[in-house]
């Protein structure tokens, strides 16, 4: 017999966990304990929020789980946001939550996250495919293997497990269990797909985020080439499909490149689409006159296919990346080569103060390191990059589209930095998002981190800002009375600073950075009045 607290730690250790995030109190002590016992480090975060989205963008770099822990009632209600992007996001986290005791249920208790008071278990429903509270000491077996079958299978997402303190120092009964693998099955129907590509005169595929989650960037790459099919990406499918390919046009929707909307302009009989749900975000800009005739869906999520446009369409349900491996198999009928719109350079759209932010994309690209790991955060400074980044190795670019916590991308390149000390992260975030979560700089710092924040700040929270401004004419709560120092800031919280205001400078300081070495934060100011690309809207 163990106690359970025990018991979980080292059934997480055998699951490949290495870093738990989190914050300390009394309800979960015992399970944060067992986890150093077990060779688990814990990392301690700076908010609950922000160590929810270290355990995520820690299980996006190890390609695993991931694992946080926060303590009953606020510091559960505290990681909801964290959970909610990472179901947006198909990330499978360990969400694990305290409760003062099970014994005591009922009666008046601090905390009390039961259902007689904050009811975590209710409350982590909507944003993750499983929640439960643990009642008893034998229940912890099986409903962790449960929640961790639920997080990997189908579209992987979040889970969360709350866990009485008197639960986990209670004893039970030894486990241990293999990595649950969830079945991967393919569509039949994807015989018809060969005959339809290749009768198509103006097809094109749409990449999301879907193929980050499956890993099938040679899968769509491969098909590309054999049915000489363009190929553009959602905003949140940037990085799935290299953008110096001669098939790429780049990102449609949302702050897209000019070459993919010129290409819908001209009209496309087939649209193929690949781990997308279509959400307004991705086909904004496409107009009902531009409509493709016919769609085939790859995608494990059947409920999100055939929504967004009208006309035939076939669902090829299943896992992406071995359906298309199913389709590679098949005898291809020849294609004719695509015929794409000439490359044209976006402008900068600026006042004329400052840094454009838009030129600041092309020193990256100039002297950002082809291996590294860009984790966008949300906001035009990402949008920016959608449009103008020219990412060259697929699985080293992500950006969520849909549910867009502010500040989620600096906890995700955070977690990615401990998961893969060696790898080079970069998180591209602004002034609002590190007003929200900056302080998560100082849990990189404390944890020896090495990873670059670069920090667009043009004091204000520019998507809303430039959206009032010419969709109303005027704007209120958009700008800072007093903006972000955040070179200041990162100081205070013991990263390498630097506030950066031309091209020159950008470039003189990016020269040496790499490899990175320790935590460092480029603040570049840019243009206030500059237009962003997310002004494209259907």
């Amino acid at each position: 017999m163990k106690r359970t607290a025990l018991l979980i730690a080292e059934q997480l250790y055998r699951w490949g966990i290495r870093h738990l995030f989190g914050i300390p109190g009394k309800p979960v002590v015992p399970f944060i304990l067992a986890a150093e016992d077990s060779g688990i480090t814990f990392v301690l975060s700076r908010h609950e929020g922000g160590a929810g989205y270290e355990a995520a963008g820690y299980a996006m770099q190890a390609r695993g789980l991931g694992a946080a822990v926060g303590t009953s009632g606020p510091g559960a209600t505290n990681m909801l946001t964290a959970a909610a992007q990472a179901k947006a996001s198909g990330i499978p986290v360990l969400f694990f939550t305290g409760h003062p005791s099970a014994a005591s249920t009922g009666k008046p208790q601090g905390q009390d996250s039961s259902a007689f008071g904050t009811d975590t278990e209710a409350l982590f429903k909507p944003v993750t495919k499983f929640s439960a509270q643990v009642e008893r000491a034998d229940q912890v077996g099986p409903m962790l293997l449960h929640a961790v079958k639920m997080a990997v299978e189908g579209v992987p997402g979040p889970v969360h497990l709350s866990i009485p303190a008197d639960v986990l120092m209670a004893e039970a009964e030894p486990f241990s269990y293999a990595m649950p693998q969830p079945d991967v099955t393919y569509s039949l129907r994807i015989n018809e797909f060969p005959t339809a590509a290749a009768s198509a005169k103006r097809p094109v595929l749409l990449l999301g985020k879907g193929v980050h989650t499956s890993s099938a960037y040679a899968e769509v790459r491969a098909c590309a080439e054999l049915y000489q099919l363009p190929v553009m990406t959602t905003p949140g499918g940037k990085g799935t499909f290299p953008d110096d390919h001669p098939l790429s046009l780049g990102a449609f929707g949302l702050g897209g490149t000019e070459r993919a909307h010129a290409y819908i302009e001209q009209g496309t009989d087939l649209l193929i689409v690949c781990g997308s749900s279509l959400s307004d975000m991705s086909v904004a800009g496409w107009k009902p006159e531009h409509y493709p005739e016919r769609i085939i869906h790859f995608d494990a999520r059947q409920h999100v296919t055939g929504m967004s446009f009208p006309g035939p369409s076939l669902t090829i349900a299943g896992d992406l990346r071995l359906n298309l491996q199913q389709l590679l198999r098949l005898e291809a009928v020849p294609a004719s080569p695509a015929d794409l719109p000439a490359v044209q350079q976006p402008e900068d759209r600026r006042g004329g103060r400052w840094l454009s932010a838009g030129s600041v994309m092309d020193v990256l690209n100039e002297r950002l390191p082809d291996r590294a790991f860009i984790y966008g955060d949300d906001g035009s400074h990402t949008f920016y990059a959608i449009q103008r980044y020219i990412v060259r190795e697929p699985g080293h670019f992500f950006f969520d589209d849909v549910f867009g916590a502010m500040g989620h991308g600096i906890g995700y390149a955070v977690g990615a930095a401990f998961a893969d000390p060696d790898a080079d992260i970069v998180c591209l975030t602004g002034d609002g998002c590190m007003f929200m979560h900056g302080a998560e700089v100082s849990t990189a710092v404390s944890g020896g981190a090495a990873l670059l924040f670069i920090v667009i700040n043009n004091q204000a929270l520019d998507m809303v800002d430039k959206g009032m401004k010419v969709n109303i004419g005027r704007a209120a709560g958009t700008t800072y009375e007093k903006p972000l120092h955040a070179t200041s800031f990162a100081e205070s919280l013991g990263a390498d600073a630097y506030r950066i205001d031309s091209e020159d400078g950008l470039r003189s300081v990016m020269k040496n950075l790499f490899p990175l070495k320790q935590t460092t934060v480029l603040e570049v100011m840019t243009d206030p009045d500059e237009i962003p690309p997310t002004m494209r809207r259907g």
